[in-house]
């Protein structure tokens, strides 16, 4: 099979590529994009809120467990929780999506959402807020499965990518301000989280309300087995675990990393937020680079440049601003290693399974995420406040040689066009991805699989 650049890499991203009905077995109404800004308004202006919630009370209560004492490893613990919850809800979500339909759905979910937060804020428990954490995650993974679907089923070919591409930058940014907005509250007080859980309550009311909102129909994805996407991609498969443990390990600790670190909740949101704004900032050149240049070589030069971001944290103090400048590098590289992922696997499935082999690397993603913090978390028991970073080394050279043995396993040329017709970013990656491919690539008469 040949692959085709169909999907691009940007809308192919962890928190919202999950399992979402195919559209290709019906004919999706052609609508404009003023009809599509009617139709999904509500929908954006709700996600905005949840997100917004999420950031605030995922960073409150990283910053209450280490003021409160709680293990280094409990609290990994509590974030693999959120992980734990994330699969049963991108398996689930989707169930109840086809049953009650996507407004309903979504504002159970958010109702759900809503209540956890409350608890969370009212118990000091480390065993409640493992528990409380799960439940988000169940909710957070609906909530994107809703999404996922009313965006794919609405729009168009023609523009399905930039959608999403702007569906990616919303998530990522409400989700930073939320983590910037921490510096109002007490960790230790519920009102922090009272705020948050009153946000996520009013995020229901833009999708109830709103006469324009349009949930398009839903239909059942053709299945395809874990095995068989494994087999026929194992770049994605396995690159989707092994991204999963570094997203994981960066996410999972960083606010108990800066708070031992001396940092105030303010400038631990800072932190955070600093992450997901980098993210956004290299998301979208890294993919489109990853349409012009073998995607394995994109992974292999962005893992390697995370990892090296990574090892200059290592020298810096955690109170400067340099450290926050770091940590967003690392972030801007090492998140849209998914999307390279998702998008690497996209090339090679065929139509019908898309939406099944999205929902197949959502889960292998959710294992290696929910690993991830409790690597992390002993790497610090073991090395102390370094023991983060050199996590987010270690497992990002792991991807880095991953991707770079899959190219030794199965070549392919390096660019997908003329370097002449090359848009700017792959022009800006090529002579990296060039070097860091150099005796890795060989042909094989018969190759097993990409």
């Amino acid at each position: 099979m040949v692959p085709t650049r169909a999907w691009r890499a940007a809308a192919a991203a962890p928190w919202w590529n999950g399992p979402m009905p195919d559209t290709t077995e019906f004919q999706i109404p052609v609508i404009g994009r003023r009809q599509l800004a009617l139709a999904t308004w509500g929908l954006f202006v709700g996600l905005t809120l949840i997100l917004l919630s999420g950031g605030i009370f995922s960073t409150l209560l990283g910053v209450r467990a280490e003021l409160q004492g709680v293990p280094t490893l409990l609290t990994g613990g509590i974030t693999a929780a959120y992980y734990a919850g994330f699969l049963v809800g991108s398996r689930y979500g989707l169930a109840a999506l086809r049953q009650v339909g996507h407004i309903r759905a979504y504002a159970a979910l958010g109702a759900l959402l809503a209540a956890a937060v409350t608890l969370l804020g009212i118990t000091s428990s480390p065993v409640a807020w493992l528990l409380l954490r799960a439940v988000t995650g169940v909710s957070f993974a609906g909530l994107y499965v809703v999404a996922e679907s009313w965006l794919n089923g609405l729009a168009a070919n023609s523009f399905r990518g930039r959608l999403l591409a702007l569906y990616a930058a919303l998530v990522v940014g409400a989700y930073g301000v939320g983590e910037i907005l921490v510096f109002n509250f007490d960790p230790r007080a519920a009102t922090g989280f009272s705020i948050a859980a009153v946000i996520a309550a009013l995020a229901v009311l833009p999708v109830a309300v709103s006469v324009e909102a349009t949930a398009p129909p839903v239909e059942r994805d053709e299945h395809i087995a874990m095995r068989e996407v494994a087999r026929r991609v194992p770049t994605g498969a396995v690159g989707s675990i092994l991204v999963g443990l570094s997203h994981g390990a960066m996410l999972g600790l960083t606010a108990v990393w800066a708070t031992r670190g001396g940092l105030s909740v303010g400038r631990t949101g800072v932190m955070l937020a600093a992450i997901g704004f980098g993210g956004m900032a290299l998301t979208w050149p890294i993919s489109a680079a990853s349409d012009d240049i073998d995607r394995r070589a994109i992974g292999v030069v962005t893992s390697l440049g995370a990892a090296g971001a990574a090892f200059l944290m290592l020298s810096l103090d955690v109170r400067s601003w340099w450290m926050v400048l770091a940590i967003a590098v690392v972030g801007g590289f090492n998140y849209p290693l998914y999307s390279i992922v998702g998008a690497y696997t996209n090339d090679w499935v065929d139509a019908e399974h898309l939406g099944a082999a999205a929902s197949m690397l959502v889960t292998l993603y959710g294992i290696g995420a929910m690993v991830g913090p409790l690597v992390a978390a002993g790497f610090m028991e073991v090395i102390g406040d370094d023991g983060y970073p050199w996590a987010i080394v270690v497992l990002n050279v792991v991807i880095a040689i991953f991707f770079a043995y899959r190219i030794r396993a199965w070549h392919a040329p390096l660019m997908t066009r003329p370097l002449a017709e090359a848009g700017v970013p792959a022009r800006a990656f090529f002579v990296p991805a060039t070097i860091v491919t150099m005796g890795a690539r060989r042909r094989r008469a018969t190759p097993p699989a990409a």
